[in-house]
């Protein structure tokens, strides 16, 4: 398997990304406070997490190259990483607002810093308007600069489509499970993660490299999708039947009243005693209702469901795997090595 970006190696070229915006804010003699609280901004929500979309774009282009990145390929794809995280740090800034999220990386939520408040809506915009002031600097000049620019802007859309379709059918305070479908359930997962996390990294390597062939970005499209599909059903599951210590987090989704996978999963198959379990225990900030419901799923086996769901959904995706033939220079162990992250992972 070929040699995956060390972190450290990819968190050094963020210094010098922050400097470039600094110095764009700065031509237009933005004050000193403000400057320093852009900058704050940025360090504070773009840095940190685990940064596996950042990393997949010089990744994903080790993969496609039979030689070594070069010194600039290499600061070039992280710049098209950290852009991702960019874009990442945007939506999570305005996701946690529209939550009402306390933590976020175990730090308060942006808004709810000191003197924060409502200004994180902007800072959001700020976070956005960086990865296009960053893409001219950097890529002006690159064959791919249009293709790139549209990119961004068609995954974002893509990404506040499914956030709507989330904030319509889930709302915290209003539970109404006759709103939930796998259907929404999918366009959900589709729109709102899968373009932004998965696809949106191995398009813009192909697109640095010059393989982005439109056989190449839809052979990935049908692969990269179906696989986010899966994580975040995976997502769902680990939430409510992983170890808290092995995630990190205690899981929420039931008592959050998320449409999740593992919900939908009980809705399609309860009896009416188990619905009205799950009508009048679902979505309660209470740790016995949120127990009944764990009950349900219980009976209804949903451990057992997700165990065939992912080997069915994994053959799939090894299937679509062994059709890419390399023919444009696009290669198998791109979407190995993310299937390679993702099977069976308990955290």
């Amino acid at each position: 398997m070929t040699t995956k970006t060390n972190r450290a190696d990819f968190e050094a070229v963020w210094p010098s990304l922050v400097k470039d915006l600094s110095e764009s804010a700065s031509q237009y003699g933005i004050p000193a406070t403000a400057l320093k609280w852009f900058q704050d901004g940025l360090n504070a929500n773009t840095p940190g997490g685990k940064l596996n979309r950042g990393l997949s774009v010089p990744d994903t282009a080790r993969e496609l190259l039979s030689t070594p990145l070069t010194d600039e390929q290499f600061k070039h794809l992280c710049t098209l990483g950290w852009m991702t995280e960019l874009l990442q740090a945007f939506f999570l800034v305005a996701d946690d607002m529209m939550d009402s999220s306390i933590t976020r990386r175990g730090e308060p939520c942006w808004y709810r810093r000191p003197g924060v408040g409502m200004i994180a809506i902007n800072d959001s915009f700020l976070l956005e308007a960086s990865i296009y002031t960053l893409l001219k600097k950097h890529f002006r000049s690159h064959p791919a600069y249009v293709d790139m620019i549209e990119l961004f802007h068609e995954v974002s859309f893509q990404t506040e489509l499914g956030q709507l379709c989330d904030l319509l059918t889930a709302p915290e305070d209003n539970v109404d499970l006759s709103n939930f479908s796998l259907e929404k359930f999918t366009f959900i997962v589709i729109y709102k993660t899968a373009y932004y996390s998965f696809y949106l990294p191995v398009a813009l390597a192909l697109h640095y490299l010059q393989l982005a062939t439109p056989n190449n970005l839809k052979q990935a499209h049908d692969i990269l999708i179906p696989l986010g599909e899966y994580f975040q059903a995976q997502d769902d599951y680990l939430d409510v039947y992983g170890n808290p210590e092995q995630i990190g987090k205690i899981g929420t989704d039931i008592q959050d009243n998320k449409c999740s996978w593992v919900i939908n999963q009980a809705l399609k198959r309860c009896n009416p005693d188990q619905r009205k379990i799950l009508d009048e225990s679902y979505g309660r900030k209470d740790a016995a209702l949120e127990a009944k419901v764990k009950e349900v799923f219980k009976e209804l086996n949903i451990e057992k469901v997700y165990r065939d769901f992912e080997e069915e959904q994994v053959n799939k995706i090894r299937g679509l795997i062994t059709s890419v033939d390399g023919s444009e220079g696009l290669k198998k162990g791109v979407f190995e090595s993310f299937l390679a992250k993702i099977y069976k992972r308990d955290k």
